[in-house]
């Protein structure tokens, strides 16, 4: 939790409110990556990319 609350007090002191769209979209597609690895919806996720 300690580099979640650094890296809003970053984006709030230095206005990089723009970077945060960024990393959410780059969390989204890692989290799709890596769940579906495993799973039988493997090939859907990968006909996207």
């Amino acid at each position: 939790m300690e580099f979640i609350k650094d890296l809003f007090n970053f984006f709030k002191e230095r206005k990089k409110w723009w970077l945060l769209p960024v990393i959410l979209l780059l969390l989204v597609i890692g989290s799709i990556i890596i769940l579906s690895s495993g799973s039988s919806v493997a090939p859907f996720v990968y006909t996207l990319f």
